[in-house]
């Protein structure tokens, strides 16, 4: 028994050498579809800026542990927002962006792990099927000033988040787009 176990581990290590490949290359993307919240944000407060106005401006802040991307899809979705704008600074410990790949229509994986400082935030909301999505993109900073940037897979809040969002008068649409797989802002759409 135990030389099956060297062997398999022996022909394992030959096939790693000769394909040159160490790890699963499926796991560094995620298919548009699959890139969804995951996580909750506890300690996200929301507060109307100027209420009686005709076009609504909140701050949505999120706070430590709390996941940004599925904070602010939650918060779409309690307060009715169809169509907004927003931008965003403050840090976070640990985050997932991507790169779209238009060649395999999914996004490269971006791990960011350990403190950084968000540079910027921005993004806007939509609807798709009658539902709110979130569509964000960040810039953050390493220790070292360095940057790394991308589509916001899910952001991990340490110690605050401050979103300021602006509601938009129209509501604007999505479509799906099979060129790309993605759903895409179709200002024909009202």
């Amino acid at each position: 028994m135990i030389k099956v176990k060297r062997l398999s581990y022996l022909f394992l290590l030959i096939g790693i050498a000769m394909t040159g490949q160490t790890h699963d290359t499926a796991s560094e993307y995620v298919s548009p579809s699959e890139a969804v919240p995951r996580g909750k944000a506890p300690k996200m407060q929301v507060e109307l800026l100027n209420p009686g106005e005709p076009t609504k401006q909140y701050a949505v802040i999120f706070y430590q542990g709390d996941e940004a991307f599925s904070g602010l899809l939650e918060f779409a979705d309690k307060y009715h927002v169809s169509s907004a704008h927003f931008t965003a600074i403050g840090a976070l410990n640990r985050a997932t962006l991507g790169w779209f790949d238009p060649q395999r229509k999914m996004y490269k994986k971006i791990p960011i792990n350990g403190q950084h400082e968000v540079i910027g935030m921005s993004g806007d909301i939509a609807l798709y099927q009658g539902k709110p999505v979130v569509h964000t993109h960040m810039v953050v900073g390493s220790p070292d000033g360095t940057t790394r940037a991308g589509h916001v897979l899910d952001a991990y809040v340490s110690p605050t988040l401050e979103v300021m969002v602006i509601v938009d008068p129209i509501a604007m649409r999505k479509r799906f787009d099979p060129d790309t797989d993605l759903t895409l802002i179709d200002p024909g759409l009202k």
